[in-house]
Parts: C-alpha cells; sequence; structure tokens
C-alpha cells in the first residue's frame, strides 16, 4: 500500500472549516490500507491540538501528524537552550528533543545556543527585537518553515516565513530551514514511513519541492493557494485536481 503525505492549510481544511470531501477521502484512504500522514508547515499548535481539529472533522490522526515544529527541532541537540519564537508547538518539538526552551531574551540574559522561528500568532516588536539580538550575539538562526503566507477562509494571512525574512533582514544572516520542501522534514518522515508515496499539497514551491524531495509523486489540489489560472507550476504536478476528494475517488478506481 501506499502512504499518502497530506498537507493541512488548502487540503482538509481552510481556517477552522473543513474542505468539503476531505474528512471522507481520508477515511476511504485508510480503509483501503493506506498509510496516512499529516505533513503540515504550521508549527503553531502542540500535536494534541492538531490531532484533536482534525478528530473534530472525524479523522483519525492520532500519531499521524507530523509538522514544520518536528524538523526544525531536529537542527538542535539535547542540552541546547532555545529561544522559540512561535506557539507552543514549537517549544514542545523542542523540549522533546531534549533541549530546553525558552520564551524571551533580553541583553544581558545567557545567549541561547539557537533562536527557532516559526509561525508566532503573538508576535509582538519586543520578541522581534529579542530574537534579532539573540542571532546578532552568537545563536544559531533556525526556521521551521519559510512559507510567505497561508489560506484561511478569511483570505491570505502572513506565514512563517514573513517573520522569518524580518529577522534576516534586521540580522544579513539566513536560517536553515526544517520543514517543508528542506531535507530534514523529508528524512523524518521517509524515516517513518518508508520511499514510496505520494504527497498533497496546494502550494507547488513548498509540497511540490518536497516531494521531489521524499522521492514521493505530487499531487496538487486547487482548494488552497494554487488555483487554475497558475498552472502549469513549477515543479509541474504529477496530477493535478481541484480536490483531495477527486484524487482518491481517481486512485481507488484503479
Amino acid at each position: 500500500m501506499t502512504t499518502w503525505a497530506l498537507d493541512l492549510d488548502g487540503v482538509i481544511w481552510t481556517g477552522p472549516k473543513e474542505i468539503p470531501g476531505s474528512a471522507e477521502a481520508v477515511g476511504r484512504l485508510l480503509e483501503a490500507g493506506h498509510e496516512v500522514v499529516f505533513v503540515t508547515n504550521n508549527a503553531a499548535p502542540t500535536i494534541a491540538q492538531q490531532e484533536e481539529k482534525l478528530g473534530s472533522f472525524g479523522i483519525d490522526a492520532i500519531g499521524r501528524v507530523a509538522t514544520s515544529a518536528m524538523g526544525g527541532a531536529s537542527l538542535v541537540a539535547a542540552g541546547d537552550v532555545v529561544l522559540c519564537m512561535g506557539g507552543p508547538g514549537i517549544s514542545e518539538a523542542v523540549e522533546n528533543r531534549g533541549a530546553t526552551a525558552v520564551k524571551e531574551f533580553r541583553r544581558g540574559d545567557q545567549i541561547p545556543d539557537a533562536v527557532l522561528v516559526g509561525l508566532d500568532p503573538k508576535l509582538s516588536y519586543d520578541r522581534l527585537r529579542g530574537a534579532v539580538q539573540a542571532v546578532l550575539e552568537g545563536a544559531r538562526f533556525l526556521a521551521t518553515n519559510d512559507d510567505p503566507t497561508f489560506p484561511t477562509d478569511d483570505g491570505l494571512y502572513p506565514g512563517a516565513g514573513a517573520i522569518v525574512g524580518a529577522i534576516a533582514a534586521a540580522t544579513g544572516q539566513t536560517p536553515i530551514v526544517g520543514g517543508k520542501p528542506h531535507q530534514p522534514q523529508a528524512d523524518l518522515v521517509r524515516l517513518k514511513y518508508g520511499a514510496d508515496g505520494v504527497m498533497v499539497g496546494d502550494r507547488p514551491e513548498t509540497d511540490g519541492l518536497f516531494a521531489r524531495s521524499l522521492g514521493y509523486r505530487f499531487l496538487l489540489v486547487l482548494t488552497g493557494v494554487t488555483k487554475e489560472q497558475d498552472l502549469p507550476t513549477d515543479p509541474i504536478a504529477d496530477e493535478v485536481a481541484p480536490d483531495l476528494a477527486t484524487l482518491v475517488e481517481r486512485a481507488l478506481r484503479t
């Protein structure tokens, strides 16, 4: 059976709303014996919060969520002190690595070993200032992901990449990125789920390149960032469909 790696934002949901047919499609994949993993660049929520949201749509997601927080945290070592700029999912992933997560930095504090930047719904100038100063004083500059936006039911919102870009501009440094489409996240998924699979996403420059990093086929849906007028994309998708339900219907017919 095939591993189906599914993005969340733009594939399963937009904001708080399920994309019609997505939950049923996941259920059909599981019933058919396929492996399903949800690979998201949204590092802000904890794993339990992601699983709970998926569960609210009737999707069994326990043990099936891999976030960019995990990819970013794979770049730190046990015992490191990490300034976490983002939601609780980033701190959780760092602590699961055996590192210490801190939320604030001021000059005169112990310089953290790394600054890990992701989506920060409570972003403030003070938090931005702390991250910039820590990097300038020698902390490694890491990012969960560099997506500039993410889709919601209220249109596109600034993504982690917008915050990462601000710190890069202020420090003159380029971060090492852990999440899709970068190699740390690909290594985590391939190690657990193998080298045979498909990646379903709505953003070619993220999900498409991630599929290539994994050696998976790239299946593009038009329920998120990419629309029909944006075709063809780079990289070119192996298959394009209006939504996940259509992709699953095609796959299970063959």
